[in-house]
C-alpha cells in the first residue's frame, strides 16, 4: 500500500511542471506563496504513508501484547481515513489531467 504512494511521485512531478506553466506570468496567474503543488501534494503523501506506518507498527505492538486495542482501532481508522483522502485526491487529480488534456488550444 505504501509503495503504491510511492508511485505517485512521477505523476506528482508531471503535475507540477503544468502548474508552472500555468502560473508563468504570461498567463497572467499570480504565484500563491507556501510552495508549489508538488510540495504541498508530496508533503499529503508522506503524511498518509507515516499514518499508514504507525497503525502498522501498532497494529505489530498489539500482536505482542505491548499495546491496547483502542489505541489500534483508532491508529487503523486514522490510517483509513488517511488513504481513503489520498485516493480521493488522487482521482481527482486525474480527472482534472484528463479535462485538460482534452481542451482545444
Amino acid at each position: 500500500m505504501i509503495q503504491g504512494l510511492a508511485a505517485l511521485a512521477p505523476t506528482i512531478g508531471a503535475l507540477d511542471n503544468l502548474t508552472d506553466k500555468l502560473s508563468s506570468p504570461a498567463g497572467g496567474a499570480q504565484q500563491v506563496s507556501g510552495g508549489n503543488f508538488a510540495e504541498v501534494l508530496g508533503n499529503a503523501v508522506n503524511r498518509t504513508a507515516d499514518t499508514l506506518r504507525e497503525a502498522e507498527r501498532l497494529s505489530v505492538d498489539a500482536l505482542q501484547g505491548r499495546a491496547e486495542m483502542r489505541e489500534v482501532v483508532e491508529q487503523v481508522m486514522s490510517a483509513e481515513q488517511s488513504m481513503q483522502a489520498a485516493i480521493t485526491i488522487r482521482d481527482k487529480i486525474v480527472a482534472a489531467y484528463l479535462e485538460v488534456s482534452r481542451m482545444a488550444i
